[in-house]
């Protein structure tokens, strides 16, 4: 069975959320701090929850602050209906359709759906579902169990009064007798109540909800935990605890009892090596740690609450640093990790049926730790379908926004009252009616998605602008047409934007395994220390940091260095001819300054534009842009050089 739609209403910070379209595996719910992601979520949660205590909405606590006194006088008066707080559409699958079928044949449930109503109040809900009665009566009568002549009179009934008064003429038979027994049970409340609750119902999803506030103690009082069990009155740190001591295969009851310390301490052993495994293989963040229990006789000094009786402690021991830490001290997103890990596999281990809701799942983990929770998600809870929440980059798949619903609340950026229509949390599958701050976590996932697949491969060569990009790859594809060897198509060319972020973009890919960084820089005197510091700090070998005066021959130089002076004012005039009051030669330019670039803008400070201002950049794509008519002009020297720049740059590629 799966949840295909629900729908919030006057529930907390929202009206009308609207229909909130549900994924068959993932359903994640982006936006901002305030917007009601929490709300949309918590909602769902009563309809069916794993803890039935939490089976109540309460309009006191629960219905919009604003107008709670109206609503219930509203009510009270037959001004208007109830609130349905939630409306949820379930969409039943074969092994449930089999349910219905097997009883009362294939044609008494009509349709694949069925719609369910929660409203203020304890357990208070109604379903809505289509049956057939005169099919079931249909399959009933053709019991082959039962008298030809008692299913002829069975088949010709059209209620289910002449259904029950036909068997009532019948010989008692065993059949007979069962049939009875299940009318009766049909007539009490008519047979779309008997089908909802005693065959759908029942096979319906739990909803586990998880949020910090379930996060484990790491510690626990054995005593004190069974007297809260045997009472039902469990604390939410208790769930995943109980998980842990299940998930680790020991008995807590029977650990209160043991009188045998061997035997204790082997299954104590046996327990921590049993989690580790589960553990570390989803842990990235750190693989030398070791789970541990131990189990002791309370003692004065232990915490409050743990001062008699038996105590359990959940350890970390971390074989680098040779220390045992209790569980509760570790990072909070190790603890948040674990405490989910150990009440989910749990769960699955006692073959509940449930759907997670995840609230802000991994906020406390590192931006790698929250991808290796998402491949968790995708690993090990595909059996389940998962909704959570978030507003990090990171834990959004860039290659399934279909998955995405946008969460907002126009209402608390607005510095006037909104209408009830628009006022309150909204949930979007489209992300033309997204604002600016719910889309940015959304914007943030695809840029980085973006980064990692468009200017990033195995072999990534490091240039500062788009400019040089655009000569590198024109002069390699003439240089190939002539039979000469171009900048092979295995470097994926990445712009950075500036000398100055070469060394943190150095650093962020060249710690991705399996990509090899290569540099191609421009160089003057004042970048000599940057440049020098990407090999001497072991960010890259001297051989991958390369600059164009290592083919020019000179002690500074920019891509522009690699052709001929002469030919490049040739792109300069071309693609700003109409600006400059006249064009630049070779004779007006300072032949001491090293740089071409220098020595253009030495010039045109003296001699300024008649519009606009001169950036290296145009000139780059005047010139892929008039390949064909300026390839011919390029000089010897010019292939040279650049030859020589693709050579070394090829022999760095990863065979």
């Amino acid at each position: 069975m799966k949840l295909k739609q629900y729908q919030v209403r006057e529930f907390r910070s929202v009206w009308d959320s609207g229909p909130i379209e549900v994924d068959d595996q993932t359903t994640c719910f982006v936006g901002k701090n305030e917007a009601g992601k929490t709300t949309v979520l918590t909602a769902l949660y009563r309809t069916n929850p794993i803890r039935t205590a939490d089976a109540v909405f309460d309009e006191t606590y629960d219905y919009p602050k604003r107008e709670v006194e109206d609503y219930r006088f509203a009510v009270e008066n037959g001004e208007r209906e109830k609130a349905v707080v939630v409306e949820c559409t379930y969409e039943l699958e074969t092994s449930d359709l089999k349910v219905i079928e097997d009883v009362f044949g294939p044609e008494a449930f009509t349709g694949k759906t069925f719609r369910r109503e929660t409203y203020y109040g304890k357990a208070n809900s109604r379903a809505f579902l289509n049956v057939s009665d005169s099919g079931a009566r249909k399959h009933l009568s053709e019991n082959p169990a039962l008298s030809d002549e008692l299913k002829t009179k069975l088949a010709a009934t059209e209620t289910w009064a002449d259904f029950e008064a036909a068997l009532d003429t019948a010989e008692a038979t065993e059949a007979v007798v069962a049939l009875k027994s299940l009318l009766k049970k049909v007539l009490e409340n008519g047979l779309r109540s008997y089908i909802f609750y005693y065959l759908i119902w029942p096979r319906a999803p739990k909803f586990l909800y998880f949020d910090e506030y379930y996060q484990m103690e790491g510690q626990a009082n054995l005593n004190a935990l069974i007297a809260r069990e045997d009472d039902d009155k469990l604390l939410d740190s208790d769930y995943p605890l109980l998980g842990l001591i299940n998930l680790a295969r020991l008995d807590h009851r029977k650990l209160v009892a043991t009188n045998n310390t061997v035997e204790l301490k082997n299954k104590l052993q046996g327990a921590g090596n049993h989690l580790t495994q589960r553990i570390v293989k989803y842990w990235s963040q750190n693989r030398h740690i070791q789970m541990r229990f131990d189990v002791r006789d309370a003692k004065a000094g232990d915490p409050e609450g743990m001062q008699q009786g038996v105590n359990v402690w959940g350890e970390v021991y971390d074989s680098v640093h040779w220390a045992t830490t209790p569980l509760s001290n570790r990072s909070r997103g190790f603890v948040w990790f674990f405490s989910f890990l150990a009440w989910y596999e749990d769960v699955k281990r006692q073959g509940q049926n449930v759907i997670l809701l995840l609230d802000e799942p991994g906020l406390s983990l590192h931006g790698r730790a929250q991808a290796d929770l998402l491949s968790y998600f995708d690993a090990e809870l595909s059996g389940h379908q998962l909704l959570y929440t978030t507003h990090s980059p990171f834990m959004i798949n860039p290659t399934k926004f279909e998955r995405v619903r946008i969460v907002q609340d126009l209402g608390i950026d607005s510095s006037e009252a909104l209408p009830k229509e628009e006022d309150g949390t909204k949930v979007l599958a489209n992300v033309f009616d997204a604002t600016d701050d719910s889309l940015f976590p959304l914007q943030a996932a695809l840029g980085y998605e973006i980064q990692q697949t468009l200017f990033i491969g195995p072999n990534s060569l490091i240039v500062e602008g788009v400019a040089d990009m655009l000569y590198l790859r024109a002069v390699a594809a003439q240089m190939e047409r002539e039979g000469r060897e171009g900048l092979s198509e295995q470097w994926i060319i990445t712009p950075v934007g500036g000398s100055g972020k070469v060394p943190t973009f150095v650093a962020l890919l060249g710690s991705q395994k399996g990509i090899n960084v290569a540099t191609l820089l421009d160089i003057q005197s004042s970048d000599k220390q940057l440049i020098e510091d990407l090999y001497k700090k072991n960010l890259l070998t001297k051989k991958q940091v390369s600059t164009y005066a290592d083919f020019t021959g000179t002690t500074e130089a920019d891509v522009e260095d690699m052709f001929d002076r002469s030919f490049y004012l040739e792109l300069v005039n071309g693609e700003y001819g109409k600006q400059f009051a006249s064009k630049i030669t070779l004779a007006k330019l300072n032949q001491n300054v090293p740089r071409t670039l220098r020595a253009i803008d030495a010039w045109l400070a003296a001699n300024p534009m008649k519009s606009g201002s001169f950036s290296h950049y145009r000139p780059a794509r005047y010139f892929t842009e008039q390949l064909a008519t300026l390839w011919p002009k390029v000089s010897d020297e010019t292939k040279d050089r650049f030859e020589a720049a693709f050579k070394h740059l090829n022999g760095l590629l990863r065979k």
